[in-house]
């Protein structure tokens, strides 16, 4: 016999049931434009071609407009003042050539790649596809021992390795955020993306230029799983919140380009001016041939680069975009085919590409991480570069 008060609750349920059918009208749920793009940009396949082609063009982007913009902006500037490097004459002269040497070399070199390479940047973020990339890359990046939102300051890592630093901050663990700063600390940042454009792009072949980025890339998959299994400490998975797709705002565009931008500027311009015055007076009274004289046992003797080069490895440690700047303070020419050859304008872009960011970046991974960390990867990225550049050297002068 059923007892009385399952009998009730079943007649309950049923009314609630036929009120329900009643009052509720189902819908079929219409396929919307974020579930029609995540179709292909979550896709196992066509997704990472996706990445591809968006990094890619990326890249391509920058080059593209930022090497148009460098051919403008350089003859507006050479039309207004010759700015050949002075070693002789007074001083004042030289320190005056020496500032506007500096800020031509800011203005032509920098921010023609920077803008535009930020402003696709923040377009790409705002619209809501980055956080794709991440959750695309999440399984690839695992094997490093990191999750998929470790793309996110790469990424900002081609801008500047700065800022991308600082958004290591987005990672759980502090095993991920010291191993996504060093890697971070790898990537190609804008002023290494002159030099390589500077001294490859333009004098090799832009091929070459690319192979050096492929290579980077290849090589922070490398470190990065060696760093894993050295550094202690825990990783986590990925949690993050998936938005839909918009069209991206441009006042929020236009403010995250000058966020990313000023504070580079305010770096940039004052190293070039002041940094191009001082190395042009160092050069006119004879005080770097000591230094080069010091470190040809590693320019000459190990990368088979001109002595007169020595003096780059210090002061790139400053700006990397100064490296072009004091070759041609150094050797009177911006046609740097004619003191170098193929192979060694390759090897110094290598070793200028690997090799620790700038003092800026040193100064972030202490406030980040603490002097010994922040020592440790100087260190080693000083090291493993000159090594890798004497290789490299070695192995291009068989095939060039």
């Amino acid at each position: 016999m059923v007892p009385s008060g399952v009998v009730i609750s079943a007649e309950r349920y049923k009314i609630a049931d036929e009120i329900a059918r009643k009052v509720q009208k189902i819908r079929t749920e219409k396929d919307t434009l974020t579930n029609k793009l995540d179709r292909i940009a979550l896709h196992p396949v066509f997704g990472y071609i996706a990445i591809l082609g968006v990094i890619g063009g990326l890249l391509t982007w920058t080059f593209m407009i930022g090497d148009a913009l460098s051919k403008v902006l350089g003859n507006i500037l050479g039309s207004v003042e010759q700015f050949e490097p002075v070693v002789s004459g007074p001083l004042g002269n030289i320190l005056w050539n020496g500032a506007f040497t500096g800020l031509v070399a800011g203005v032509t070199l920098v921010i023609p790649y920077v803008l535009p390479f930020y402003i696709m940047l923040a377009l790409i973020e705002d619209s809501g596809y980055l956080t794709r990339i991440s959750i695309m890359l999440d399984r690839g990046m695992h094997k490093l021992g990191l999750h998929g939102k470790a793309i996110i300051p790469l990424i900002l890592g081609y801008g500047c390795n700065v800022p991308a630093c600082f958004s290591c901050r987005i990672m759980e663990t502090s095993k991920q955020k010291l191993m996504a700063a060093f890697l971070v600390s790898l990537v190609p940042c804008t002023a290494r993306t002159v030099v390589i454009l500077g001294l490859v792009a333009a004098y090799v072949s832009i091929w070459w230029a690319l192979a050096l980025y492929v290579f980077d890339i290849v090589l922070i998959i490398l470190l990065g799983r060696i760093a894993f299994k050295i550094v202690p400490g825990e990783s986590v998975g990925l949690i993050m919140e998936m938005a839909s797709y918009h069209v991206p705002s441009v006042s929020v565009v236009l403010k995250q380009t000058w966020a990313r931008t000023k504070s580079l500027l305010w770096v940039v311009f004052p190293a070039y001016i002041i940094g191009s015055a001082v190395l042009q007076a160092f050069y006119a009274a004879g005080w770097l041939n000591p230094i080069n004289n010091a470190l040809s046992l590693i320019t000459v003797g190990w990368l088979g680069l001109p002595a007169a080069v020595g003096i780059l490895l210090i002061f790139g440690v400053v700006r990397k975009e100064l490296t072009i700047l004091m070759l041609a303070v150094i050797f009177q020419t911006t046609n740097f085919a004619s003191i170098m050859s193929p192979v060694q304008l390759i090897v110094l872009a290598l070793v200028t590409m690997i090799y620790i960011p700038c003092l800026a970046m040193i100064l972030s991974l202490v406030k980040e991480f603490g002097w010994k960390k922040a020592s440790a990867i100087t260190v080693f990225e000083v090291t493993f570069a000159i090594f890798l550049g004497g290789i490299v050297f070695r192995l291009l002068s068989l095939i060039m």
